[in-house]
């Protein structure tokens, strides 16, 4: 069975109740699909709401995703993370921005053998391992 990890982008989509995704992701929960949401995902969402001062959209959240938050980021995500940010270093295709939120996105699915629901797939695309899929 698949597990689905939700990037970022998604889990923003489902707070902003955006139709499409809302209904797929409740489609997918009626057909039995786990979800996580990775920790380095709930760091970033929950940076983002505090920074914004959107504590109703916080408290969505905690309510919402609570129970599928993974606690378990491990020495093998680390080290998964070190080797995906120099291969793509030496191949001159690094991701993200200034900071590393999608290598460790990258490779806490790639450890925990989860599927990232992403509409960033540029990201991830030169990550040979990486299973991701786009629902917009």
């Amino acid at each position: 069975m698949t597990t689905y990890a939700l990037d970022t982008n998604i889990v923003s989509y489902i707070l902003k109740s955006d139709e499409a995704v809302t209904k797929r992701y409740f489609t997918e929960l009626q057909n039995g699909t786990e979800f996580i949401v990775p920790p380095i995902v709930m760091y970033e969402i929950r940076r983002g709401l505090l920074a914004e001062k959107m504590f109703k959209r916080l408290a969505n959240f905690e309510e919402f995703f609570n129970d599928i938050v993974a606690q378990d980021f491990n020495l093998d995500v680390w080290l998964k993370a070190a080797e995906i940010y120099a291969s793509l270093k030496l191949q001159g295709k690094p991701i993200g921005g200034k900071w590393d939120g999608d290598v460790l996105i990258a490779a806490y699915c790639i450890t925990n053998k989860y599927t990232l629901v992403t509409n960033n797939t540029r990201h991830f695309e030169n990550i040979g391992e990486m299973k991701f899929v786009n629902w917009i």
